[in-house]
């Protein structure tokens, strides 16, 4: 890539702007508005055409763009307030010159041709198409590439799901037929490499996907406003991290059956180096969700996604803490720090009381208590309970001594149980970015931009041992591979090998600690117990 960035217009003249406070609509997700048969909206009650910006990205494609627009069904500009953008990314042949003479030979059609002063690559020339179609207030833009491997005749029905509501993201895949990307013309190495690397993705990342490397693409451009895609990559991985950014979004990703199409176009692009920046950025993508590394183009997670949701059906603290309380016990949940598993032991049929700020005192079931109280002040409640829950809270108190210690001073000789998880520090995977350099702050994981401390094995028993609990039980808890990969084969052997190394070093394999410890009576209480008997025996 050259150091510097600019597009420009050249003698381009571009095609008509959206008018001032113009809005895209928007469906369930992030799609279109209810159109009608030919392609109408109904934002706000008035009709109007939905604007569809084809989108033409080319590069040295002299030889094929004029007959690539000349492809491209003339019924969109009757049934959609369309307009074409051809951006060509500073080829050094005569693409951007063909683009204007095309454009002054259609006046009839709305066509705008950009040339880049410097070559942005096929990622840093998509940035420029889709910012296009924001700042012009389009409602969908369709990606179609200049050297024709891509059939334009397709647009019309691939842009159809996308204004019927059922879609955020509509791909043509070469896959869906069977054999017919051999059929085609695709060489076999690349059909076989293609399903290797999709198969492989889709494992890692829990989706469906028949391709990922089709560059056949429809987006509605209220989706795309919700993608930081200004970080991915300018180079041709471009395409499987908007596919990331999409599936953690949980937008909806639509795909339909396009002919393959190989002819004399030049390939640009490395396979091997391909395939490799693909599977590294499907692999952060997957740590990126177990909290191991934060990627901040890859956090695009819905809000309610991104609290500490329940881990159940596996190995976890959630499941281990669910497991250890008995039916009808009487609980409280001190931090409400694993949304749901109140709800979890009141099924069981436990009296639970959840002890947490103003922002954990709703959304629990009538038969919960709640009791509004800031952890890091003034402890005011009595520990009247068998077991005491405190998982995933130390680590985000500011004085995690001074909790424990003033907990402590609530219990009577009766012991209680207490339940506690927290993140370890010291697992290899953080090791190992520690020392290649790396220590990102994430919004959940190891390293939570709500955690104030960070805990080991040994640091968490001083913790405990240091206020008076006796410790019952200490293991380790494996990595979540079923939330950050989906709950399948892959994630469940994953999870099998991390027991065994968990077996092996727990301070080194184990992802989060946890507890089980029996409380006892602080010196003061002892001493005053004792001298209340002293003074009964005397009396």
């Amino acid at each position: 890539m050259m150091r510097k960035s600019s597009t420009s217009l050249r003698n381009g003249k571009p095609g008509r702007s959206a008018p001032q406070g113009s809005k895209s609509g928007s469906s369930a997700g992030a799609g279109v508005h209810a159109p009608g048969s030919d392609g109408s909206l109904q934002p706000g009650g008035d009709e109007r055409k939905a604007r569809l910006l084809v989108f033409v990205i080319a590069y040295h494609a002299e030889s094929t763009l004029r007959k690539v627009l000349e492809r491209i069904p003339r019924s969109l500009f009757s049934r959609f307030d369309a307009e074409i953008l051809v951006v060509d990314d500073a080829s050094a042949d005569r693409t951007f010159e063909i683009g204007v003479e095309y454009r002054d030979a259609h006046p009839e059609i709305a066509l705008t041709v950009l040339r880049n002063e410097y070559n942005q690559g096929y990622g840093g020339n998509q940035k420029v198409g889709y910012s296009f179609a924001i700042k012009n207030g389009f409602d969908v833009v369709a990606m179609v590439h200049g050297d024709g491997q891509y059939a334009p005749e397709e647009l019309p029905k691939l842009v159809e799901p996308l204004l019927l509501g059922e879609a955020d993201a509509v791909f043509g895949s070469r896959m869906m037929t069977r054999f017919g990307a051999l059929e085609g013309g695709m060489p076999l190495y690349k059909y076989i490499g293609n399903k290797v690397l999709t198969t492989a993705q889709n494992t890692l990342l829990g989706s469906k996907l028949s391709e990922f490397h089709s560059g056949y693409r429809l987006y509605s451009v209220e989706a795309l406003k919700k993608l930081p895609f200004a970080l991915n990559s300018n180079d041709f991985h471009f395409d499987t991290e908007i596919i990331i950014q999409f599936l953690n979004a949980k937008l909806r990703i639509k795909e339909l059956p396009i002919p393959t199409h190989y002819g004399d176009e030049v390939c640009r692009v490395d396979g091997m180096k391909y395939a490799k920046d693909v599977m590294i950025a499907t692999a952060n993508n997957a740590f990126h969700r177990m909290g191991l590394l934060y990627q901040r183009r890859f956090d695009t997670a819905p809000p309610s996604d991104r609290q500490h949701s329940l881990k159940l059906g596996y190995p976890s603290s959630h499941q281990f803490a669910i497991d250890a309380v008995p039916a009808g016990a009487r609980v409280i949940d001190i931090g409400a720090g694993a949304d749901g598993i109140a709800g979890e032991l009141a099924n069981k049929g436990c009296d639970v009381t959840v002890i947490g700020d103003a922002a954990h005192s709703a959304g629990f079931p009538p038969s919960v208590h709640v009791k509004v109280e800031d952890l890091n002040g003034q402890l005011d409640f009595e520990p009247d309970a068998d077991y005491l829950l405190l998982l995933d809270v130390v680590e985000k108190l500011r004085s995690p001594e001074h909790f424990i210690e003033e907990l402590r001073k609530k219990f009577d000789f009766k012991p209680r149980t207490l339940i506690l998880s927290t993140p370890n520090v010291a697992f290899a995977v953080q090791r190992l970015m520690l020392a290649i350099g790396q220590f990102n702050y994430s919004k959940q994981g190891v390293l939570d931009l709500t955690h104030t401390r960070l805990f080991t094995f040994r640091g968490t028993e001083h913790l405990l041992r240091d206020a008076g609990f006796r410790i019952k039980e200490i293991r380790g808890v494996p990595a979540p591979f079923p939330k950050a990969i989906g709950d399948g084969p892959v994630a469940r052997a994953a999870l099998r090998i991390n027991e065994a190394l968990i077996k092996v070093s727990k301070t080194l394999f184990a992802y989060q600690i946890y507890v089980v410890a029996e409380s006892t009576p602080d010196v003061e209480f002892v001493l005053n117990a004792t001298l209340r008997s002293e003074r009964a025996r005397s009396a």
